[in-house]
């Protein structure tokens, strides 16, 4: 009787101390070519690289890629209620907003739409990364400046994690860059992988 006591006793701190390690997190990556590994194969891109790392280690974190080259932010607001539901993800990462200020694109609906996507995700309760994006400098330095400045103030606003723009040294690097000046190359991708899981997991894995 009292060795059965004595178990019953224990047990929910035994399970409580191991809650953690059994949870299951699921990352819900909403981008455009640059995480779609545009030019290369599904296996050589840092989504799936990261995935392979965090499976090595036995890190519980599942990762559903569900970026798409050319997706800008009113596609990914399109898309986002139907991922929600489909793969009921506990983070997202957008990282989107790129393809917009190419097409010149107002950056107060990049604000908006990112908003939206944001709150979205958050009545989910999914918890939401925000992944910096730049844009080559000649399309102005107003334009450019507003454009960076909604990822700033969005990430404020809601009190998301900031990942700095991943590219930002790799592009200075020709040969880390696809002919286009634009896609990095397979090369680049580990380098991308491995800027990003620290980040990633400081916010996954709190």
């Amino acid at each position: 009787m009292q060795v059965g006591l004595i178990l019953c006793l224990l047990f929910p701190f035994y399970s409580h101390s191991d809650q953690h390690k059994l949870q299951e997190y699921k990352l819900l990556v909403l981008g455009d070519s640059l995480s779609a590994a545009y030019g290369l194969t599904q296996q050589q891109g840092w989504v799936y690289l990261l995935q392979n790392a965090w499976e090595r280690e036995n890190k519980a974190i599942t990762v559903v890629n569900a970026a798409i080259s050319g997706d800008t932010t009113d596609g990914g607001l399109s898309r986002l209620p139907r991922l929600l539901d489909l793969h009921k993800p506990t983070h997202l990462l957008i990282e989107l907003g790129g393809n917009d200020a190419l097409q010149g694109h107002n950056p107060k609906k990049i604000r908006a739409n990112i908003e939206q996507m944001v709150q979205l995700a958050q009545k989910n309760n999914v918890e939401v990364m925000l992944q910096e994006m730049q844009i080559p400098t000649n399309y102005g330095r107003r334009y450019m400046e507003l454009f960076m400045q909604v990822f700033q103030d969005v990430a404020t606003k809601y009190e998301l994690k900031l990942i700095p723009f991943f590219l930002e040294e790799i592009a200075l690097n020709k040969e880390l860059m696809q002919n286009d000046g634009i896609h990095p190359t397979a090369e680049a991708q580990p380098m991308i992988a491995e800027l990003l899981k620290p980040q990633l997991e400081a916010s996954i894995l709190k």
